[in-house]
């Protein structure tokens, strides 16, 4: 099936220093497929990790890697970060120079079903991953957090300086765990690390149990949306390819260690989300207003004032535009007409 090209980012990796060797953990996942992209359209050499479990469809993660990577030559290894013989196994086969740790069990709500997945991967998972990159000397550890780490209680727009220590979900509560081991290992080890904290990624090729991707599915099937809080709820909607040419500097600078918040930085009421949504399909949503939950988190809005200083980070895409190439993909993808 065709696909429209991606447009290829702004920045350039130093062209001396392109044939670096990046591992991509979560790889096959919905940033991690663009990251690679973006990578070895750079000149990168990309080793991608990932389980393709079940969470959501595996044949989507087969698709992303068939149609974001055709061209272009990668190694992939169908392994779990949990598995840690088989990842000693890859960092002795090749040598990395930056491990960009991507994978993890997502999912707020989820991890009011299955905690037990996300000690177990997100956290132990990413004390095997640091660890070898300490033994095997990378360059850099950059890593996956979350702006649920801010909590409910937080004001916003949310700082990088801001505490936090308050989680409203078992999910948010392992990045910050994630945190304080990368904190660690660079306080002990020397390992230099950069934490970016990412806000509402959205876009083509995205994760079904996301809720702009349900409400399409739902919207199309002529079926109810659930909008929990009564729809009083703002997100910091952040377009995919905005977060790809964040993790692109992230991996260009050179950080001990630094977290940084990668979101838009304008937040949108979900009504108007929806609303949108609703005119880019051609449909009108069946809404099912609910009461909150509390896992979830009101409103989230990053300030981004640091990631623009230090990443020269400028996000592009507005949520129309972004919306607007999402339900283009997603037409051709689920043939709907």
């Amino acid at each position: 099936m065709k696909q429209k090209k991606i447009k290829k980012t702004k920045i350039a990796l130093k062209k001396s220093r392109n044939k670096r060797t990046v591992l991509v953990t979560g790889g096959a996942g919905f940033i991690g497929s663009h990251l690679a992209k973006r990578l070895l359209e750079d000149g990168c050499r990309v080793i991608i990790i990932d389980n393709l479990n079940d969470y959501y469809s595996p044949e989507l993660k087969k698709d992303r890697l068939k149609h974001l990577l055709t061209g272009h030559n990668y190694t992939f290894y169908k392994t779990d970060i949990c598995d840690l013989p088989s990842l000693r196994g890859i960092f002795k086969k090749h040598k990395i120079d930056i491990v960009c740790h991507l994978a993890a069990q997502a999912g707020v709500r989820h991890s009011l079903i299955n905690p037990w997945i996300y000690g177990l991967t997100n956290v132990q998972g990413t004390i095997n991953l640091i660890d070898l990159a300490k033994e095997a000397k990378v360059e850099k550890f950059i890593f996956a957090s979350s702006s649920s780490v801010y909590g409910e209680k937080a004001k916003v727009p949310f700082r990088e300086s801001y505490k936090t220590d308050s989680p409203s979900s078992l999910y948010a509560a392992t990045k910050i765990a994630n945190e304080s081991i990368a904190h660690a290992y660079h306080y002990l080890h020397g390992l230099k690390i950069v934490g970016l904290r990412f806000f509402s990624v959205y876009g083509p090729w995205g994760r079904p149990d996301m809720a702009y991707y349900k409400f399409a599915n739902l919207i199309t099937q002529g079926k109810p949306i659930d909008i929990y809080n009564f729809g009083k709820m703002r997100r910091d909607f952040t377009y995919i390819d905005d977060i790809a040419e964040g993790i692109a500097a992230a991996i260009e600078k050179d950080f001990d260690y630094e977290i940084f918040n990668l979101g838009n930085s304008q937040t949108v009421e979900l009504e108007k989300f929806i609303s949108i949504l609703e005119q880019n399909l051609g449909k009108k949503a069946e809404r099912n207003y609910l009461g909150s939950n509390l896992a979830d988190i009101t409103q989230n809005w990053a300030d981004i004032s640091k990631a623009k200083k230090l990443l020269n980070f400028k996000p592009k895409t507005s949520v129309e535009e972004g919306l607007k190439k999402f339900v283009e993909w997603y037409k051709i993808y689920h043939k709907v007409k």
